[in-house]
């Protein structure tokens, strides 16, 4: 039987904490990949290191340190490596760190993605995966957010790149034929996350015995999605290829914090020493995605619901030698 020829994927953002992931999975899967990340310093530069290591020891992996906003190295990596697909996470992360650096995010986000949309253009990539975010529905109030929305509102710039991202790659499907899947991601948390997310802060914190800080008075709403949902969406979407999509990705649920405070405290058994807070520039009340597009396109479906989700990223924080 002639075994199945399986794509070259390149995943940019590859050290990232969805990237990493991606990768192990790709990897499973039988795929070579190629990583590309900048390992810049945004967080802790060797939480990413270590990532990166796991993910050297595979034979079907190749790493290469550069920045998507450098186009000549870009091209580089596309003509010496020709990649059948690309998966693009590579972005200046963060709605807070948005307001003390916006030119971050133009680089990254907005040159970056360019540089990226160009080489699938002339490099004959048969498909493109993107990260996008929730926050592109900024302060909408209808609930759950729907990709049929309204997105014309974005209350922060990392939100603002995000949406400009979705139209950019909508114009260069229309104009050159690139096929890409856009994925709004919704509050991503697991095992060898990121350090400026609420789960890893809350855990840290209650570990510690220092006070966190809850923002809007405690009033707070987030569909919290666990990583290897999130990575069963992407192989999904990768597999797929579907000419021009936008899907959510979500679990289909939004959680108050103070609960998901709660399910911390009783999994580490700890109280936490809670400061409130006004909402912060920015920040959204609620999120909460509609999945039934990528449920009937995708055929994604979550399965790990958040009190799981949590039990599992206690367990590596507290494991882990990164505190």
């Amino acid at each position: 039987m002639k075994k199945e020829k399986k794509d070259k994927i390149l995943v940019t953002g590859c050290a990232g904490f969805i990237g990493m992931h991606l990768c192990e999975k790709l990897f499973e899967l039988g795929y070579c990949v190629i990583g590309i990340d900048n390992l810049n310093d945004y967080y802790d530069v060797n939480l990413k290191k270590k990532r990166l290591s796991i993910l050297q020891n595979k034979s079907s992996f190749t790493f290469i340190k550069t920045d998507i906003s450098n186009m000549n190295d870009l091209e580089n990596v596309f003509k010496m490596h020709n990649p059948n697909k690309v998966v693009n996470l590579a972005a200046q992360a963060g709605v807070r760190y948005s307001l003390i650096n916006p030119h971050s995010y133009m680089e990254s986000n907005i040159l970056g993605f360019m540089n990226i949309l160009e080489c699938c253009r002339h490099y004959d990539v048969e498909g493109l995966v993107y990260a996008s975010s929730s926050s592109v529905y900024g302060g909408n109030k209808k609930i759950p957010f729907s990709e049929l929305d309204n997105v014309d509102s974005p209350v922060s710039i990392y939100a603002a790149s995000k949406k400009a991202n979705e139209l950019m790659a909508h114009s260069y499907n229309h104009l050159f034929g690139i096929r890409s899947t856009g994925l709004r991601f919704f509050t991503v948390y697991g095992p060898w996350g990121r350090p400026d997310m609420a789960m890893y802060i809350f855990a840290n914190k209650i570990l510690k015995n220092e006070p966190i800080e809850v923002f809007n008075n405690g009033q707070m709403k987030r569909d919290f999605t666990f990583i290897d949902d999130i990575v069963d969406g992407i192989v999904s979407s990768i597999k797929k290829n579907y000419n021009k999509e936008i899907f959510n990705l979500g679990n289909n649920k939004s959680e108050d914090l103070m609960d998901i405070v709660s399910m911390i405290e009783k999994k580490i058994g700890k109280k936490a020493k809670v400061l409130f807070k006004p909402m912060q520039l920015g920040d959204v009340e609620k999120t909460y995605a509609d999945i039934e597009s990528a449920k009937q396109k995708l055929g994604y479906s979550p399965k790990t619901d958040v009190q799981e989700g949590i039990d599992k990223f206690i367990d590596w924080f507290v494991e882990s030698s990164i505190k």
